[in-house]
């Protein structure tokens, strides 16, 4: 829920050997972190599918989940009858996210039209339509601009009833739509240029995010107090001097240091700083899941301890 119990994320991407992931996944779930998550790009990083299924396989309570998969890389049928198979296999434990598709390089690599983006949300938000509809095994027939679906019924069914949908964006149409339809909204930079840059940098500050989180709870309604915040931490830093930190990257965003360490793509200081500032954005976004990286899992643990579950 909205400022509820915080629960941690970790992303990770890639591994040496069947040992390591294996190794990896039981590590995050025996520090205590709810979800391992993977991203789902074409670089060098495993394919979130088959990673996500052995991780599940390897442990007992660890949720695991795509932050996010790109609708525009698989046909929304396929995707609702793999996740709903990782899902009945995991005996309940995917988060599924989807989002719209961001990342250039992706699409020209393999040759995927880059379409504007309304049209890649249009396409997104019919096939949430889909994959709600492949969920509940019924059969049905679906003729949308961007998808056909004739007499379908899609087999496994989720065990989660439902099966917590994540959903993350930057955008106002995007967020408005996670704020009506998803379980856990990811609160990002909008990343409409198609790449990482100063522009997703600004994106992130403080006073952008008060406008993203006004953008879901107008979206969401009375549904509001059931919806988990959720925001990827990618300048994570457990350390004593937090303003000298703040110095350094205050030039990546173009503003103050006091302004970039708020920032929330941002989480540096000791760790009861940490634990402070977590608690503040609690009480103003509404945050509730932090995600952070890989490298970030064994320096984060004791942050872990002291707030999951409060």
């Amino acid at each position: 829920m909205a400022g509820g119990p915080f629960r941690f994320g970790v992303q990770v991407t890639k591994t040496g050997s069947g040992a390591e992931w294996r190794d990896r996944a039981r590590q995050i779930e025996d520090l205590g972190y709810s979800t391992l998550f993977m991203p789902d790009h074409f670089d060098e990083q495993l394919a979130p599918m088959p990673a996500m299924a052995m991780a599940a396989a390897h442990t007992t309570t660890l949720r695991i989940g795509a932050l996010v998969f790109d609708n525009d890389y698989k046909h929304p049928a396929i995707l609702a009858k793999e996740a709903a198979t990782i899902d009945l296999c995991s005996d309940g434990r995917l988060e599924l996210g989807i989002g719209a598709g961001w990342m250039r390089t992706d699409y020209d690599a393999l040759g995927l039209p880059y379409d504007p983006p309304a049209v890649r949300v249009d396409r997104f938000e019919e096939a949430l339509h889909v994959i709600r509809q492949c969920f509940t095994g019924e059969r049905f027939t679906y003729h949308g601009e961007h998808y056909r679906i004739t007499d379908y019924a899609s087999w496994p069914v989720p065990t989660q009833k439902p099966l917590p949908i994540l959903i993350g964006g930057g955008g106002k149409r995007v967020l408005s739509i996670a704020g009506r339809e998803a379980d856990i909204v990811g609160i990002n930079p909008n990343l409409r240029e198609g790449r990482i840059g100063r522009d997703a940098s600004l994106d992130s500050l403080a006073d952008q995010t008060d406008r993203k989180v006004e953008w879901v709870r107008a979206a969401a309604g009375p549904r509001w107090d059931a919806i988990e915040i959720q925001m990827r931490f990618f300048i994570t830093s457990v350390r004593p001097d937090r303003m000298a930190f703040a110095e350094q990257i205050a030039p990546m965003f173009g503003v103050s240091p006091e302004e970039a360490v708020e920032s929330a793509a941002a989480l540096v200081g000791t760790e009861a700083e940490i634990i402070e500032q977590l608690e503040r954005r609690r009480e103003r976004w509404g945050l509730s899941y932090v995600v952070v990286g890989d490298d970030n899992v064994e320096e984060f643990a004791p942050i872990v301890a002291a707030l999951n579950g409060r």
